[in-house]
Formats: C-alpha cells, structure tokens, sequence
C-alpha cells in the first residue's frame, strides 16, 4: 500500500551544513579581461561620437565619466560575485549556489539528467577553464550550468555525473 509520511521541518537536510566547493579563482580574472576587451571595443564609437562628432564639452566629459563608472563596476564585481558561488556533488544530487543580491541554490537529481557537457570558449581555455552543463528531463527549466570549473575537474565531474546517471538507468531497469 502506498504511504506518504509526513516529515518535521527538523528533520529536513540541511543546506548550509554542506561543505561548498568553490570556483575557480581565476575565473575572477577572466570576467574583468573579457570587460576590458567589450569595453575597449566601445571606446572606439565612443571616441568618434565625442571627438570626430565634435560634442561640446560637458556632455563629452558626462559620456566618458559615465564609461569609467561603468568600467570600474564591471571589473570590481566578479570580485564580489565569484566567491558567493559554489557547488557540491552529493551521493544522489549536485547543488550550486549563486547570488550576491538575488541568491539561489539550485539542487539537480542525477536521476533526472540526460545529458552532460563540457564546454569552453577561447578565453576559457586561455585560463584553463570550463564551464559544466546539466541537461534535465523536462525542458530548460531544469537545467544548470556551471561556468568557471578548472578545465580538468569539469570533466572529472562530467565523467562522474555520467556515471552516476548510468547507474541510476541500470538500478531502474
């Protein structure tokens, strides 16, 4: 016969017990060089508008004061925002966790993963990174993406999580 006991609040696992691993740390790194390349390639039209469109100098001094806020911010936040990042693979889950203002902790069922992948792009591979992602059953809703792993751990845990996904087929069958 079916049963469905209730379970106390008290009784409920633990979150902020779990033992977090972190991001890479260059991955901080990576974000402010991948700033500095968009905001270079802003300053040419910004220099144009300004200087070749002969903007007076109020508003040019606004514009360009502006583009250094923006500047500073964009390279003081991955700072801020890589180490509130986090991830752990549990026996039967992977939970990440993300947020300095909105924060979010996300816990992904390796019963319910079709697919893993490993991806990296040019920058990545400049500072030995990878980014994990988790394809679920059920549409994107349910997917995660892990950017910021070093390279050879993305795909230790792709491996893993592979395995793991296998087992879980084979015990179903």
């Amino acid at each position: 016969m079916f049963e469905n006991p209730e379970i106390t609040i008290e009784n409920l696992p633990r979150v902020d017990t779990v033992d977090w691993q972190s991001l890479d740390p260059k991955l901080k790194r990576m974000h402010q060089v991948q700033t500095l390349l968009i905001m270079l390639g802003t300053t040419i039209p910004l220099g144009f508008i300004t200087f070749v469109a002969e903007i007076p100098a109020r508003p040019a001094i606004a514009i360009w004061s502006m583009w250094a806020i923006i500047l500073i911010i964009s390279l003081g936040w991955p700072l801020i925002s890589v180490p509130k990042r986090g991830y752990v693979v549990r026996d039967r889950d992977m939970l990440f966790k993300k947020g300095v203002i909105w924060r979010s902790v996300t816990a992904v069922p390796f019963n319910r993963i079709q697919h893993v992948e490993t991806s990296n792009t040019p920058l990545d591979r400049k500072f030995g990174l990878a980014t994990l992602q988790l394809f679920t059953a059920g549409g994107s809703g349910g997917d995660l993406k892990i950017d910021g792993l070093e390279a050879s751990t993305a795909e230790q845990l792709r491996i893993y999580i592979l395995r793991k996904v296998g087992s879980s087929i084979e015990h179903a069958e």
